[in-house]
C-alpha cells in the first residue's frame, strides 16, 4: 500500500474525531467520505514531506499510538476533575510551581507531541524549551505531581517516534551540564582568580 494512502487514511480517522461525531453509521459514513474527499488529494499533495519509513513500521507503532491517546485521556480527565476541585475549594489549595522537565526523546516531533499533551492538560502549560539542555520548562498548579504522566507519555513517543532510547531508561544528564561542569573544573584550578 502506498505511504499517503495509508496517511490520507489516518486523517480521516483524525477528522472524525475532531468532528467529534455521532457514532451513528449513517453519520460516520458521511464524515468518513468528507474526510476522505479531503484527506486523499491532501495526503498526495504532500507526500514528499514525510519521510520514507516503511508502512509496516507505522502499523507496528499503532499500539504505543493507542496507548499513549488511551493515557493522555485518562490524564486529561483526571485533571480537568482536579482542576475543576481545585477552582470551586473555598481555600484555593494550589502549590504553582514552574518545573524543568528534561527530557529522553529529542526529535522535534517527539518533543512537539509532549510539550502539547502538557498544555492540553488542565493546570499545566509548557511555558519553554531549551534545545541545549533538552528540557522543557512547565507551569504547573501543582508542582510536585507533574513528572510522573510525562514519563509515560515519553515511554510511548520514544517507540512512536523511533528514538536512540527505550522506555524505562534513565533520563539523561542535561547537556548543557557536563559544559558547566567543565567550566567549573576550570574556574577551580586556576584559584579562582581572573
Amino acid at each position: 500500500m502506498r505511504r499517503w494512502i495509508s496517511n490520507a487514511v489516518a486523517f480521516t480517522a483524525l477528522w472524525i474525531f475532531v468532528r467529534g461525531v455521532e457514532l451513528t453509521p449513517v453519520r460516520l459514513v458521511e464524515e468518513g467520505l468528507i474526510g476522505l474527499l479531503v484527506s486523499l488529494p491532501l495526503a498526495y499533495a504532500v507526500r514528499n514531506f514525510y519521510g520514507r519509513a516503511p508502512v509496516a513500521r507505522s502499523i507496528r507503532v499503532l499500539p504505543s499510538v493507542g496507548l499513549y491517546l488511551l493515557v493522555f485521556l485518562r490524564e486529561l480527565l483526571v485533571a480537568n476533575v482536579a482542576v475543576a476541585r481545585t477552582v470551586v475549594s473555598p481555600s484555593l489549595p494550589i502549590d504553582p510551581a514552574v518545573v524543568e522537565v528534561p527530557l529522553r526523546v529529542e526529535s522535534d516531533a517527539a518533543v512537539t507531541t509532549i510539550a502539547n499533551s502538557i498544555t492540553l492538560t488542565p493546570g499545566t502549560l509548557t511555558m519553554d524549551y531549551d534545545a541545549d539542555a533538552n528540557s522543557l520548562y512547565v507551569h504547573s498548579l501543582d508542582g510536585d505531581d507533574i513528572l510522573d504522566p510525562i514519563r509515560t507519555w515519553e515511554d510511548y513517543a520514544l517507540v512512536i517516534f523511533n528514538e536512540p532510547l527505550k522506555p524505562g531508561d534513565p533520563v539523561p544528564e542535561p547537556r548543557d551540564a557536563a559544559a558547566d561542569s567543565d567550566t567549573t573544573a576550570a574556574d577551580s584550578d586556576d584559584g579562582g582568580e581572573r
